[in-house]
């Protein structure tokens, strides 16, 4: 049961950093639309979509009690008008960097945490339980929204990198085949393995190997 919440725990924590800190950055980067819409928070609520957070959560929970499936859903996205950034497309790739930048530095924040909390093994052994899940899907959430498709992060990020007239046409083809795309990665292929994951796993197992060697979850 300890298992359970600690994952549904990690769950809520990951998408709560991961879209306050894209409200955060807008609102940095000069456009006031989510803090006005009540985004810039770190309450789970308002980042809550009826639709995909339910079914991440659900399919969460299911990975997390043994079910082999594979996490897909989403938050509720954040709004931005790019028409209040000084550099629309670097200031869009910016704020869509945030989300996992964040999930990143939290893992790498916790994981330092933990190794301090050594020293006490009793300490340790508890905030492991809830902090080793935490670790594993801000890094999970973080790699798998870099992959360059919209309407993933990394899609943004993608087109922000590219010169004016090659943006404007990968912009495009993301914007109308995108979700397709990103559908067909996802469907099990590779002996039960999405291609995405078949992809991803190698590197989201290198970054948890860093910030938790030894875990029996890595």
């Amino acid at each position: 049961m300890l298992t359970l919440i600690s994952w549904i725990l990690a769950f809520v924590v990951a998408i709560t950093i991961h879209e306050g800190a894209h409200a955060w950055m807008a609102d940095k980067l000069g456009d006031p639309t989510a803090r006005l819409m009540g985004r810039l928070s770190l309450n789970p609520l308002v980042h809550y979509d009826r639709v995909g957070t339910t079914l991440l959560l659900v399919l969460v929970v299911m990975r997390a009690i043994g079910i082999p499936v594979i996490p897909f859903g989403w938050a509720k996205p954040v709004v931005f008008d790019p028409y209040n950034l000084k550099n629309p497309r670097r200031d869009s790739a910016l704020i869509s960097l945030a989300g996992p930048a964040s999930n990143l530095l939290l893992a790498l924040v916790l994981s330092i945490v933990l190794r301090l909390s050594s020293f006490a093994p009793f300490a340790s052994l508890t905030l492991s339980l809830f902090v080793f899940p935490i670790i594993m899907l801000n890094v999970v959430l973080a790699v798998f929204n870099l992959v360059p498709i919209h309407p993933l992060d990394g899609g943004k990020i993608f087109i922000g990198l590219l010169p004016s007239r090659e943006a404007a046409d990968a912009d495009v083809f993301l914007k109308r085949y995108g979700f397709i795309i990103l559908l067909f990665l996802i469907f099990p292929t590779f002996g039960g393995t999405s291609p995405i994951f078949f992809v991803l796993s190698p590197v989201i197992d290198f970054i948890l190997g860093i910030l938790i060697p030894g875990s029996p979850l890595v």
